[in-house]
């Protein structure tokens, strides 16, 4: 269960996504929004979430990840059910973090196991930077 591909989609007034088709199967019924690295934001299979968590909560007890961040992981996340269109409610704590505004396009992009929802003009930065690194542009 793959996540690739990057559709661009339109984040409504109410901050409704409609998520693209070829991914709303593999997410299941239920999954999970959070922040997510270099501010954007995460979905995540309820699975796997639920997976990733264990594993925090073992780094938190033996201090390889602090409570705090354990903390703001947990306080961001927020189970997701998709309406019949597809659609997830993106709440506005998650729209501001990844600095998404209601109306405008954004960016749905595969991210193997999970999908990540960007600002269209931060997905182009990022993925610019790491095409050129494929490329050998760093070197």
């Amino acid at each position: 269960m793959l996540f690739v591909g990057a559709y661009e989609r339109n984040l409504d007034d109410k901050g409704r996504l409609a998520l693209p088709a070829t991914f709303r199967d593999r997410l299941g019924e239920h999954c999970y929004l959070a922040m997510g690295h270099d501010k954007c934001v995460t979905v995540v299979p309820a699975a796997v979430f639920e997976e990733e968590v264990a594993i925090i909560t073992a780094q938190v007890r033996s201090g390889e990840v602090t409570r705090n961040q354990a903390r703001a992981l947990a306080a961001s996340a927020t189970l997701a059910t998709l309406d019949k269109q597809g659609r997830i409610n993106l709440d506005e704590q998650l729209r501001t973090y990844a600095e998404l505004t209601p109306g405008t396009t954004v960016t749905v992009a595969g991210s193997f196991d999970r999908l990540e929802i960007w600002s269209t003009d931060r997905f182009t930065r990022v993925h610019d930077e790491g095409t050129g690194r494929l490329a050998g542009d760093d070197e």
